[in-house]
């Protein structure tokens, strides 16, 4: 029996040594020596017995024993040797009662090497067996910014608390959110409860997604996939399923999944599409244009009352605006969910199922993860969020370019100042808002090269915007960039760019949010057939619509107070932004530390814009770690910050050099 077993799995090693040497590869084990000498090693910890999974058993510690194995751990050497009569001997003793005893491996990156037990671990894999009990020691390395360490580190954090040793990802952020979305709560180690809960599951959850075609995504690892299916269904929702019910799971979100794979998945759409003058027969016989006996119902959600709030009572002028120009064609409503994701959703449902909603906008970034949940349980229905960065192919979403506002903004306070101090008053760094701030400054500079913008963050702990005005006045900083709408409950007239007098604001600027033109031309996209179609280029992709001053989007209104040669200058800028031969971020562009972001003769990417995360050289302020803001803020700049908490290095007292 060992011999027909020896001969197969010879076969099997064979095979991928030749595999590996026509793609002139490396055909035997690695070896862990090799690996390590062009590798700079912090020191080593002892991990003790520890339930290694063979998947991630690839190699051996040193060059002495890889010589008799191919690159998938199966035997190489003839059967009529000392080799192939030990390794036939611990066939049998497996089928007969299992291979108990320990081997001993080195484990770096992650990945394991063993320094005894090669053929143990050969004729376990052979048998497609799923671990084996190890003493571990592993090997730490030096830290550094190259991702694959990165993920590594965030690795050895997560083992810390849960010992899960068989997961792995594939992008940096992976551990902490599996953490986060199974048991967040857990600041010492799992129990062993929690640990077979999650182990069980696990290994459902792989088999599942490799039966769905996981194993096609290369770049997708069975980690990725599971943190998409988590975030989206709930880990005490799922983690009893079985393969069958995850598949089906899988399933529904596969695009989701699949996007992992996607080196450039979002699709950020600078300008509307040029819009059909009429719409093809085929599509009016499939879909007829929205009429007054049917016209095409749509739901805004929001999630406080719009006239509590400058930003969503903007977006309730741009939902009037749709019914002045589509009139009944369309019928729009506004709801407001005040409470948790799940009213949302409950909200959204009975919209769709009792009221026919077939388009329904979300206005704040808070409700992605209801617009997502609902967006894959209707798939038919429309759904879009106001937020950007955001790479969800089931929903597309929103958001206007304001820093192009904010450039001219700060064009005319450095036009104006007369002490070359200007404030910046800035709730959350969260993307696209460090665009706006930086955009501030740039324009200031443009005018003024003395000019230097002071920020301050309104919604820190232990900070009002009533201090941070006194503060600017105590620092004669005479031109202050605050909110930058007004907000229908308050009579206040800090908004916009205003010179900062004792006796109250002189207003001389304000920023426009045309939310109307926007959703005309969303509806007008989805009306003429053109959602799905290749003229808006569309298509399988994350969508996000950042549409500025060129679409009308963006507006700014000057004061009486403007200077005619400042707004002469401004308006030039603006005609030029309009004909998309002007850009703020275009030139030579420098950091706080001296770091060159943009180079002389280049133009800043929309994707490098949005996910600005450093300041400009001429901004004195910096973006606070989130543990600094108020509670309501915490949540908005965890869920859409540029900035993630930082931490200190922790493994020093546990590494031995």
């Amino acid at each position: 029996m060992s011999f027909e077993e020896y001969d197969k799995a010879q076969k099997l090693g064979k095979r991928a040594f030749r595999a590996k040497s026509l793609r002139g590869e490396y055909p035997y084990l690695p070896v862990l020596d090799d690996i390590l000498s062009a590798a700079e090693i912090k020191g080593e910890m002892n991990l003790g017995l520890v339930d290694v999974p063979l998947g991630r058993i690839v190699g051996t510690s040193n060059v002495g024993r890889t010589y008799s194995f191919a690159s998938n751990f199966m035997p190489i050497l003839e059967f009529k040797t000392e080799f192939g009569s030990k390794w036939s001997a611990l066939c049998d003793a497996h089928l007969e009662e299992g291979i108990r005893d320990p081997i001993k491996v080195y484990e770096y990156m992650n990945y394991y090497y063993v320094i005894e037990g090669n053929k143990r671990v050969s004729v376990l894999k052979y048998f497609d067996a799923v671990s084996i009990p190890a003493y571990v020691i592993r090997k730490v390395p030096k830290k550094t910014d190259d991702p694959e360490n990165i993920i590594y580190y965030e690795f050895m954090d997560f083992y810390k608390v849960t010992k899960v040793n068989f997961v792995w990802f594939s992008k940096v952020g992976g551990f902490p959110k599996l953490l986060e979305l199974t048991y967040p709560e857990s600041n010492e180690q799992w129990t062993e409860d929690e640990l077979m809960d999650f182990t069980s599951f696990y290994y459902n959850f792989e088999e599942a997604f490799r039966e769905e075609g996981g194993a096609k995504l290369s770049d997708v690892t069975a980690g990725d996939a599971l943190v998409t299916y988590l975030d989206f269904y709930g880990y005490e929702e799922v983690k009893n399923q079985m393969i069958a019910e995850i598949r089906q799971g899988i399933s529904s979100i596969w695009q989701e999944i699949e996007m992992n794979a996607d080196e450039s998945p979002l699709d950020i759409n600078l300008n509307p599409p040029a819009e059909r003058k009429s719409i093809p027969i085929l599509s009016q016989l499939l879909n007829p244009s929205p009429n007054a006996s049917k016209p095409l119902n749509v739901a805004f959600i929001y999630d406080h009352e719009p006239s509590g709030s400058s930003w969503l009572y903007a977006h309730e002028l741009g939902r009037n605006h749709l019914k002045e120009v589509f009139g009944d064609r369309i019928s729009t409503l506004k709801v407001t969910v005040t409470d948790t994701d799940e009213a949302a959703i409950e909200v959204m449902e009975d919209l769709i199922e009792n009221d026919g909603t077939e388009v329904i906008f979300t206005t704040t970034s808070e409700l992605i993860d209801a617009s997502f949940k609902i967006a894959v349980k209707y798939p038919n229905v429309k759904v879009l969020n106001c937020s950007i960065n955001t790479q969800h192919r089931y929903i597309r979403t929103y958001e206007a370019r304001l820093y192009e506002a904010k450039f001219l903004s700060g064009m005319i306070a450095g036009s104006l100042t007369g002490t070359n101090k200007l404030g910046y008053m800035a709730d959350y760094p969260i993307f696209g808002s460090v665009a706006n701030i930086n955009a501030f400054a740039l324009g200031a500079r443009f005018v003024n090269p003395n000019a230097k913008v002071y920020l301050r963050w309104t919604t820190l702990k232990n900070e009002t915007k009533e201090s941070i005005r006194d503060e600017f006045l105590t620092e004669h900083i005479d031109y202050v960039s605050d909110q930058d709408l007004i907000v229908p409950d308050e009579a206040s007239r800090n908004f916009g760019l205003y010179k900062l007098n004792k006796d109250g604001p002189l207003n001389v600027s304000m920023p426009v949010y045309n939310w109307g033109v926007l959703y005309e031309r969303i509806i007008n996209i989805i009306i003429k057939g053109q959602w799905n179609s290749s003229e808006t280029d569309t298509l399988g992709k994350a969508v996000n619509y950042w549409w500025g001053i060129p679409s009308g989007v963006i507006d700014i209104i000057l004061s009486n107070n403007v200077p005619a040669g400042t707004k002469r200058l401004v308006d030039t800028i603006k005609n030029l932004m309009e004909e998309e031969q002007f850009y703020p971020f275009e030139g030579i562009i420098v950091d706080q530390e001296g770091n060159v972001r943009n180079e002389e003769d280049d133009r800043m990417s929309a994707d490098d814009i949005m996910r600005m995360d450093w300041l400009l050289d001429n901004i004195d302020g910096e973006i606070p770690e989130p543990s600094e803001f108020k509670e309501k803020a915490q949540t908005i700049v965890e869920l859409k910050g540029v900035k993630k908490e930082s931490s200190e290095d922790d493994h020093e007292d546990t590494v031995t050099g």
